[in-house]
């Protein structure tokens, strides 16, 4: 269940996942500098240097703000490595996700 003021909306589209996304990391990391620029395929702790305390807060921000659930086993690169890939990998999870 979603610990936030605002509920998750089921069936968002990946392109609405890949913004909130966004604006989480640039909120959450040294992608606030000025200048700093993350393409959606960059990979996120390589380009923006997050570690394992932002991946929790990753975790955290995708099961509150969309309300699928991320186990251990899905916690990789290919999953949550960069921009495109946490969108893609959000909607895939998503009860009547759209595209």
């Amino acid at each position: 269940m979603p610990t936030h003021e605002t509920e998750f909306t089921p069936g968002v589209s990946e392109s609405g996942i890949l913004t909130r996304v966004r604006s989480f990391v640039r909120e959450n990391s040294v992608y606030r500098q000025q200048g700093f620029v993350l393409a959606e395929d960059d990979r996120l702790f390589q380009k923006a240097a997050l570690d394992s305390k932002y991946m929790t807060a990753m975790i955290n921000f995708i099961e509150d703000e969309f309300g699928v659930l991320v186990s251990p086993c899905e916690i990789s690169e290919d999953n949550l490595g960069s921009l495109r890939a946490v969108a893609r990998f959000v909607a895939s999870k998503q009860p009547f996700a759209v595209g």
